[in-house]
Protein backbone atom coordinates (compact mmCIF):
# COMPACT_ATOMS: atom_id res chain seq x y z
CA UNK A 1 0.00 0.00 0.00
CA UNK A 2 1.17 3.43 -0.87
CA UNK A 3 1.91 6.43 2.11
CA UNK A 4 -0.19 6.41 4.63
CA UNK A 5 -3.69 8.85 3.91
CA UNK A 6 -4.60 11.24 6.45
CA UNK A 7 -8.61 10.72 6.60
CA UNK A 8 -10.18 14.79 5.78
CA UNK A 9 -13.17 13.63 7.57
CA UNK A 10 -13.68 13.02 11.34
CA UNK A 11 -17.10 11.47 11.25
CA UNK A 12 -20.16 10.92 9.13
CA UNK A 13 -23.67 11.36 11.51
CA UNK A 14 -27.06 10.42 10.63
CA UNK A 15 -29.59 12.73 12.35
CA UNK A 16 -33.33 11.72 12.62
CA UNK A 17 -32.96 10.32 9.26
CA UNK A 18 -36.13 8.64 7.90
CA UNK A 19 -37.22 7.36 4.69
CA UNK A 20 -41.01 6.84 3.11
CA UNK A 21 -42.33 5.03 0.05
CA UNK A 22 -45.70 5.13 -1.17
CA UNK A 23 -46.95 5.52 2.85
CA UNK A 24 -44.55 2.73 3.85
CA UNK A 25 -41.57 3.92 6.67
CA UNK A 26 -38.79 2.08 5.46
CA UNK A 27 -36.68 4.03 7.89
CA UNK A 28 -37.69 5.82 11.46
CA UNK A 29 -35.47 8.07 13.35
CA UNK A 30 -31.99 6.80 12.59
CA UNK A 31 -29.31 8.58 14.69
CA UNK A 32 -25.87 7.03 13.94
CA UNK A 33 -21.89 8.34 13.83
CA UNK A 34 -19.82 6.77 11.46
CA UNK A 35 -16.22 7.23 12.43
CA UNK A 36 -12.56 7.81 10.55
CA UNK A 37 -10.33 4.86 11.26
CA UNK A 38 -13.44 2.55 12.27
CA UNK A 39 -15.58 -0.94 10.36
CA UNK A 40 -18.96 -0.27 10.95
CA UNK A 41 -21.16 -3.35 9.85
CA UNK A 42 -24.77 -3.13 9.08
CA UNK A 43 -27.05 -6.18 10.18
CA UNK A 44 -30.37 -6.97 10.24
CA UNK A 45 -33.14 -9.48 8.27
CA UNK A 46 -33.75 -8.47 4.39
CA UNK A 47 -36.41 -5.14 4.30
CA UNK A 48 -34.68 -4.12 7.54
CA UNK A 49 -33.64 -0.60 5.19
CA UNK A 50 -29.79 -1.31 5.19
CA UNK A 51 -29.61 -0.39 1.74
CA UNK A 52 -32.03 2.17 1.94
CA UNK A 53 -29.67 3.92 4.58
CA UNK A 54 -26.74 3.07 2.87
CA UNK A 55 -28.53 5.03 -0.06
CA UNK A 56 -29.01 8.24 2.24
CA UNK A 57 -25.52 8.49 3.25
CA UNK A 58 -25.06 8.79 -0.68
CA UNK A 59 -27.11 11.25 -1.43
CA UNK A 60 -29.05 9.01 -3.82
CA UNK A 61 -32.34 8.63 -1.17
CA UNK A 62 -34.52 11.72 -0.28
CA UNK A 63 -35.31 11.34 3.56
CA UNK A 64 -36.14 13.13 6.51
CA UNK A 65 -33.48 14.29 8.73
CA UNK A 66 -29.67 14.94 8.06
CA UNK A 67 -26.23 13.68 7.00
CA UNK A 68 -24.30 15.20 8.13
CA UNK A 69 -20.11 15.36 7.24
CA UNK A 70 -17.79 16.66 9.97
CA UNK A 71 -13.72 17.81 9.77
CA UNK A 72 -11.34 17.13 12.60
CA UNK A 73 -11.77 20.42 13.69
CA UNK A 74 -15.84 19.74 14.28
CA UNK A 75 -16.99 22.28 11.07
CA UNK A 76 -19.72 20.53 8.88
CA UNK A 77 -18.06 19.72 5.02
CA UNK A 78 -20.17 19.97 2.34
CA UNK A 79 -18.09 17.33 0.38
CA UNK A 80 -16.37 14.33 0.66
CA UNK A 81 -15.12 11.37 -0.78
CA UNK A 82 -16.80 8.65 -1.01
CA UNK A 83 -16.12 5.31 -2.64
CA UNK A 84 -18.96 2.77 -3.26
CA UNK A 85 -18.73 -1.06 -3.66
CA UNK A 86 -22.74 -2.08 -4.78
CA UNK A 87 -24.67 -5.40 -4.60
CA UNK A 88 -24.58 -5.68 -8.09
CA UNK A 89 -21.42 -5.90 -10.40
CA UNK A 90 -22.77 -2.70 -13.17
CA UNK A 91 -20.32 -3.05 -15.79
CA UNK A 92 -20.39 -6.15 -19.11
CA UNK A 93 -18.49 -9.08 -18.03
CA UNK A 94 -18.59 -10.25 -21.41
CA UNK A 95 -16.64 -7.27 -22.85
CA UNK A 96 -12.92 -8.24 -24.11
CA UNK A 97 -11.44 -5.46 -22.61
CA UNK A 98 -8.48 -6.54 -19.19
CA UNK A 99 -8.51 -4.63 -15.83
CA UNK A 100 -6.46 -2.20 -16.74
CA UNK A 101 -8.51 -0.95 -19.89
CA UNK A 102 -11.70 -0.95 -17.50
CA UNK A 103 -9.36 1.48 -14.73
CA UNK A 104 -7.87 3.73 -17.96
CA UNK A 105 -11.51 4.31 -19.12
CA UNK A 106 -13.19 5.28 -16.20
CA UNK A 107 -11.24 7.81 -14.49
CA UNK A 108 -9.58 9.43 -17.47
CA UNK A 109 -12.65 9.14 -20.49
CA UNK A 110 -10.27 7.14 -22.75
CA UNK A 111 -11.40 4.80 -24.51
CA UNK A 112 -10.96 1.64 -22.99
CA UNK A 113 -9.40 -0.39 -26.03
CA UNK A 114 -6.62 1.87 -26.04
CA UNK A 115 -5.85 0.61 -22.39
CA UNK A 116 -4.46 3.09 -19.67
CA UNK A 117 -1.93 5.57 -20.73
CA UNK A 118 1.74 5.61 -19.26
CA UNK A 119 1.02 7.76 -16.23
CA UNK A 120 -1.84 6.03 -15.12
CA UNK A 121 -0.34 2.33 -15.13
CA UNK A 122 1.68 2.89 -11.72
CA UNK A 123 -1.62 4.39 -10.18
CA UNK A 124 -3.84 1.66 -11.21
CA UNK A 125 -1.60 -0.77 -9.41
CA UNK A 126 -1.41 0.75 -6.43
CA UNK A 127 -4.66 0.45 -6.19
CA UNK A 128 -5.09 -3.18 -7.67
CA UNK A 129 -2.57 -4.25 -4.71
CA UNK A 130 -4.51 -2.50 -1.81
CA UNK A 131 -7.55 -4.43 -2.80
CA UNK A 132 -5.50 -7.43 -3.60
CA UNK A 133 -5.47 -8.00 -7.02
CA UNK A 134 -2.96 -6.70 -8.55
CA UNK A 135 -2.03 -10.02 -10.52
CA UNK A 136 -5.56 -9.38 -12.12
CA UNK A 137 -4.46 -5.84 -14.13
CA UNK A 138 -3.59 -7.99 -17.70
CA UNK A 139 -6.61 -10.45 -17.15
CA UNK A 140 -10.30 -9.75 -19.17
CA UNK A 141 -13.13 -9.24 -17.19
CA UNK A 142 -14.55 -12.36 -18.57
CA UNK A 143 -12.40 -14.71 -16.93
CA UNK A 144 -12.83 -13.16 -13.62
CA UNK A 145 -14.83 -15.15 -10.92
CA UNK A 146 -17.67 -13.19 -8.68
CA UNK A 147 -14.85 -12.94 -5.92
CA UNK A 148 -12.21 -11.07 -8.27
CA UNK A 149 -15.04 -9.05 -9.84
CA UNK A 150 -15.73 -8.04 -6.39
CA UNK A 151 -11.93 -6.95 -5.71
CA UNK A 152 -12.05 -4.72 -8.63
CA UNK A 153 -14.66 -3.09 -7.78
CA UNK A 154 -13.42 -2.81 -4.47
CA UNK A 155 -9.80 -1.08 -6.17
CA UNK A 156 -11.96 1.10 -8.34
CA UNK A 157 -14.22 2.22 -5.07
CA UNK A 158 -10.36 3.27 -4.07
CA UNK A 159 -9.74 5.54 -6.96
CA UNK A 160 -9.42 8.30 -5.35
CA UNK A 161 -8.53 7.41 -1.69
CA UNK A 162 -12.00 7.89 0.42
CA UNK A 163 -12.41 9.25 3.27
CA UNK A 164 -16.27 7.03 3.60
CA UNK A 165 -16.05 3.57 1.73
CA UNK A 166 -19.53 2.20 1.69
CA UNK A 167 -19.93 -1.73 0.99
CA UNK A 168 -23.42 -3.09 -0.26
CA UNK A 169 -23.40 -6.64 0.70
CA UNK A 170 -19.78 -6.83 -1.65
CA UNK A 171 -19.18 -10.53 -1.25
CA UNK A 172 -22.20 -12.23 -1.68
CA UNK A 173 -21.54 -15.54 -4.08
CA UNK A 174 -17.74 -15.58 -2.20
CA UNK A 175 -16.89 -18.26 -1.08
CA UNK A 176 -15.43 -18.97 2.57
CA UNK A 177 -12.38 -18.64 1.84
CA UNK A 178 -12.53 -15.56 -0.07
CA UNK A 179 -14.68 -14.08 2.77
CA UNK A 180 -12.43 -14.25 5.09
CA UNK A 181 -9.84 -12.60 2.68
CA UNK A 182 -12.10 -9.70 1.51
CA UNK A 183 -12.77 -8.72 5.54
CA UNK A 184 -9.07 -9.05 6.20
CA UNK A 185 -8.06 -6.18 2.75
CA UNK A 186 -10.81 -3.90 4.69
CA UNK A 187 -8.99 -4.08 7.84
CA UNK A 188 -6.12 -3.25 6.29
CA UNK A 189 -7.38 -0.92 4.46
CA UNK A 190 -9.17 1.22 7.51
CA UNK A 191 -5.74 0.73 9.39
CA UNK A 192 -3.36 2.05 6.33
CA UNK A 193 -5.76 5.25 5.00
CA UNK A 194 -7.63 5.43 8.44
CA UNK A 195 -10.66 6.19 6.12
CA UNK A 196 -14.39 5.68 7.98
CA UNK A 197 -15.69 2.14 6.52
CA UNK A 198 -19.45 0.94 6.64
CA UNK A 199 -20.53 -2.04 5.27
CA UNK A 200 -23.60 -4.89 5.30
CA UNK A 201 -22.98 -8.34 6.01
CA UNK A 202 -25.13 -10.96 6.78
CA UNK A 203 -22.06 -13.18 8.32
CA UNK A 204 -22.18 -12.50 11.87
CA UNK A 205 -18.42 -14.33 12.41
CA UNK A 206 -16.94 -12.06 10.34
CA UNK A 207 -18.67 -9.20 11.53
CA UNK A 208 -17.67 -10.27 15.13
CA UNK A 209 -14.32 -10.42 14.09
CA UNK A 210 -13.51 -7.54 11.93
CA UNK A 211 -16.21 -4.91 12.57
CA UNK A 212 -15.59 -2.03 15.88
CA UNK A 213 -19.71 -1.48 15.55
CA UNK A 214 -22.36 -2.71 14.93
CA UNK A 215 -25.70 -1.43 13.88
CA UNK A 216 -28.55 -3.60 13.82
CA UNK A 217 -31.50 -2.47 11.70
CA UNK A 218 -35.45 -2.74 11.69
CA UNK A 219 -36.68 -0.33 9.60
CA UNK A 220 -34.89 1.63 13.06
CA UNK A 221 -31.64 1.39 14.71
CA UNK A 222 -32.54 -1.15 16.69
CA UNK A 223 -28.76 -1.69 18.45
CA UNK A 224 -25.71 -0.27 18.14
CA UNK A 225 -22.41 -0.52 19.44
CA UNK A 226 -19.50 -3.20 19.80
CA UNK A 227 -20.29 -6.72 18.27
CA UNK A 228 -20.50 -8.16 21.22
CA UNK A 229 -22.67 -6.05 22.92
CA UNK A 230 -25.21 -5.97 20.19
CA UNK A 231 -25.32 -9.79 19.50
CA UNK A 232 -26.18 -9.94 23.75
CA UNK A 233 -29.54 -7.71 23.32
CA UNK A 234 -32.86 -8.56 23.18
CA UNK A 235 -33.30 -7.37 20.27
CA UNK A 236 -30.73 -9.30 18.40
CA UNK A 237 -32.21 -12.37 19.91
CA UNK A 238 -35.36 -11.34 18.13
CA UNK A 239 -33.96 -10.97 14.95
CA UNK A 240 -32.05 -13.64 14.45
CA UNK A 241 -33.32 -15.92 16.66
CA UNK A 242 -31.22 -18.92 18.19
CA UNK A 243 -28.41 -18.17 16.12
CA UNK A 244 -24.93 -18.46 18.42
CA UNK A 245 -22.28 -16.34 17.32
CA UNK A 246 -18.55 -17.05 18.17
CA UNK A 247 -16.91 -13.92 19.40
CA UNK A 248 -13.26 -14.01 18.82
CA UNK A 249 -10.89 -13.87 22.04
CA UNK A 250 -8.22 -11.13 21.76
CA UNK A 251 -10.15 -10.44 18.05
CA UNK A 252 -9.14 -9.93 14.48
CA UNK A 253 -10.22 -6.04 15.48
Amino acid sequence: MDTLHTCGLKCVALEHVGVKKGGQVLLDDVNLELHCGGITAIIGANGAGKTTMLRAILGDQKHTGRVLFSDHNGNEVDKIKIGYVPQKLDFDISSPVSVADLFGAVRTRRPAFLGPGKARKAHIADRLRDAGCEALAGRRLGELSGGELQRIMLALALDPIPDLLILDEPVSGVDAGGLEQFYKTVSDLRRHYHMAIVLVSHDLELVARYADNVALMGGRLLAFGPPEYVYATDAFKQVFGGVQVRLPKGGSR
